[in-house]
């Protein structure tokens, strides 16, 4: 039942290249920054990476992405990473752009067994009749397009909708970062950076998650775990100094009053 590993290394062992990863947070929220710079420094490449988004520029899987690792993206916000739209437009990258809420829905139905669904998000769009850019080549040109899917129709409230089926994610490995986490893999997520953690777990055949404070089993009381631990099969513990880095994406300020009655800035992340 302990599921701890010691280093990194270890806690990555079996991944190599062409797998599939379900990597968790959003923007750079609640991103396992440790494993994916673990998966870096082994020089694993030929990745298929499903996230919301592909972190920015030099940090998240933005690192990856710019050593050319990652040869495809499921994502629904190429976000504040230039290169990730670089190499989408030029060629170098294949993107699979989904809805968000589908997105999450997809990782969700893949970790509890179903393996489709309707939803009534991308009906009477490209989404559901094909021909997204999936990829372009050199000179702009769509050489690899979203194909049509199948779409049904139902009766709600009394009026005939159409839905479209989506398929579910079931990754090779899962990368997340939690709070809190026992030796079991109980986890617990800090308000916002729980986001799509709990769901790319769910999606990997293996989860493998880091997280900021290791506690024993019992001290996380029922009512508090956000992610049971029979979704987990590893779990890293941070250093301080580890737990401690986290960026923000985009830091904003405003102006308030101090103490004085006078104007400062504050800033915000």
């Amino acid at each position: 039942m302990d599921k701890v590993v010691s280093t990194p290394q270890e806690a990555i062992a079996g991944i190599s290249d062409g797998m599939s990863l379900a990597v968790g947070g959003f923007g750079l929220c609640g991103i396992p920054s440790v494993l994916i710079a673990a998966i870096h420094d082994a020089g694993i490449q030929d990745l298929e990476a499903i996230s919301n988004n592909c972190g920015v520029d030099d940090w998240g899987l933005g690192i990856l992405l710019k050593d050319k690792r990652i040869r495809r993206m499921v994502a629904s916000y190429v976000g504040e990473n230039k290169e990730f739209e670089r190499q989408y437009l030029h060629g170098e990258l294949e993107v699979e752009l989904t809805p968000q809420g589908t997105l999450a829905e997809r990782l969700r139905a893949g970790g509890v067994g179903i393996p489709a669904f309707f939803t009534i998000t991308g009906a009477g769009t490209q989404v559901a009749e094909g021909g997204l850019p999936w990829k372009y080549d050199a000179d702009g040109n769509v050489v690899l397009a979203s194909p049509p899917k199948q779409t049904q129709d139902f009766e709600v409230d009394g009026e005939t909708k159409t839905f479209v089926l989506e398929e579910a994610i079931r990754a090779d490995y899962a990368l997340i970062r939690a709070a809190k986490g026992d030796r079991h893999g109980n986890l617990v997520f800090n308000q916002s950076a729980r986001n799509f953690n709990p769901l790319c777990a769910m999606s990997g055949k293996v989860a493998i998650a880091e997280v900021e404070q290791l506690v024993e089993p019992g001290e996380l009381h029922p009512d508090e775990v956000h992610l049971p631990g029979i979704f987990v099969h590893r779990v890293l513990p941070l250093s301080p100094e580890q737990a401690a880095e986290k960026r923000i994406e985009r830091r904003t300020v405003r102006p308030r009053p101090d103490a004085a009655g006078t104007q400062t800035e504050k800033q915000e992340a």
